[in-house]
């Protein structure tokens, strides 16, 4: 792994012990809509939202002043006192507590910061991506950066920890005292952090990350916009020192072996297709997908596809909101993508979300269904924000009134595939994984000026 140093993070400074966050923190800007960032503007205008999404809709490049107005924000939290840096170095551990599938789940991860480097393996460990990005989001971002000089939020990493050592030492600091901040997120996740300044468990937890790779779960755009910035600053003939903080980058590492370690699905609903029918549909799957009719609604095509293990592990669902008709179905080859992509490995072509993309999405809907013009996406994560979409919702996922016309409904993308494929240097389609819950905004700022 990449060096993994403790930084001296820009925090809010509350009273209280724990201090609550929970009017001050935030999603991830890329998941909140104008609704949802006037929602935490209107529990506090102090919150870590008013600077870190100062554009909507943030996929593409806003308006000048927009940044400018989020660095004087930045500023003013700074001069009174309300964010303030720390005097020393630490690392902090970071437990977020949830419920998922109705079970009461703990996750834990460590705030720290890495060296920036290229994407690639190396010796002594590398910085893999598993999703393609788009220059929109990273031209949002790097206005951003320059503007406040500050990396706003972490991103969201994975090591291997086969032995569980990493995991080890960062739950021994929760069970050793009480936090020293929380908040509580309207997702209902519970989040809890701890500052460690004693050197001997700092350097036990880069001991247990020595040699391993860190991949990325969440955060590909603002990696990347990090990377990119430090070039920029190298090309414009800036002397930035070995230790100096804008060659770092705040993580938020997980262990894959933390028994929290939780991936959603990330179902699909398509829309705005000018020659769609249901019946069009299933002729254009007829010669390569096995199809298997399901009486009832979404949910029950869900529930069906949970069972279907005998379509095997690229079986999805089919759900057709005009006639309320479903299906779980699965491609008849066992190396549906062979053809199209031979020199890619075999768990990139047998990766459901790919296949999707390239077979289904583009030989079938674009072509067959819709002119050949390109297909409207919606990214739902529940069963029941793809229903709502299907109604006619617009959620944070995509939609609106009349969009829908059939969701493909999917099981997680493992997290062996996103080891696998990101060792092999190839990129999943965009929305392959969601790691749940995400990561909070403002816990902890680290600045890169």
């Amino acid at each position: 792994m990449p060096a993994v140093y403790p930084f001296r993070a820009v925090r809010y400074a509350l009273p209280g012990s724990p201090a609550d966050l929970s009017a001050l923190v935030a999603p991830p800007y890329d998941v909140l809509d104008r609704a949802g960032r006037d929602a935490l503007v209107a529990r506090s205008g102090q919150n870590i939202v008013t600077v870190d999404l100062p554009h909507i809709p943030a996929k593409e490049l806003g308006p000048p002043e927009a940044y400018a107005n989020a660095a004087a924000t930045l500023k003013s939290l700074m001069t009174s006192g309300t964010l303030k840096q720390d005097d020393r170095a630490t690392i902090s551990v970071y437990r977020q507590t949830f419920r998922s599938d109705g079970v009461q789940v703990q996750r834990v991860g460590v705030w720290c910061t890495l060296d920036v480097q290229e994407f690639g393996r190396r010796p002594g460990g590398g910085i893999l991506p598993h999703e393609q990005t788009f220059s929109g989001p990273k031209e949002d971002r790097m206005a951003l950066l320059r503007a406040t000089g500050v990396q706003l939020s972490p991103i969201f990493g994975l090591h291997e920890d086969a032995a569980g050592k990493a995991s080890a030492v960062a739950r021994g600091v929760c069970q050793s005292r009480g936090a020293d901040a929380t908040a509580r997120t309207d997702d209902g996740t519970f989040h809890e952090l701890w500052r460690v300044e004693d050197p001997a468990v700092i350097g036990a937890y880069q001991q247990a990350l020595e040699g391993e790779d860190v991949f990325i779960a969440d955060g590909h755009h603002r990696y990347t916009t990090g990377l990119n910035r430090l070039r920029e600053r190298l090309a414009a003939g800036e002397q930035l020192a070995p230790d100096a903080q804008g060659r770092r980058c705040m993580f938020v590492l997980v262990s894959m072996a933390d028994p929290g370690l939780v991936i959603w699905p990330t179902h699909r609903v398509l829309g705005g297709m000018s020659g769609y029918s249901w019946e069009s549909l299933l002729g254009a799957l007829e010669a390569d997908v096995q199809v298997r009719p399901v009486s009832g609604d979404v949910a029950s095509v869900d529930a069906a596809l949970a069972k279907a293990a005998d379509l095997g592990e690229m079986r999805f669902g089919l759900f057709d909101f005009a006639t309320g008709q479903g299906a779980v179905a699965a491609p008849k080859s066992g190396d549906p993508l062979g053809t199209m992509f031979p020199d890619k490995p075999m768990a990139w072509r047998t990766l459901l979300v790919a296949w999707i993309q390239h077979h289904l999405v583009e030989r079938i809907a674009q072509p067959k269904l819709n002119g050949g013009k390109p297909v409207k996406w919606a990214f739902p994560h529940t069963v029941a924000e793809t229903a709502a979409i299907g109604a006619g919702a617009e959620t944070g996922a995509g939609g609106g009134d009349r969009f829908a016309q059939v969701a493909v409904l999917v099981r997680p993308t493992p997290l062996s595939a996103v080891r696998e494929i990101s060792r092999a240097g190839e990129l999943m389609p965009q929305k392959s994984t969601f790691f749940y819950p995400k990561l909070a905004t403002g816990m902890c700022l680290h600045p890169i000026a």
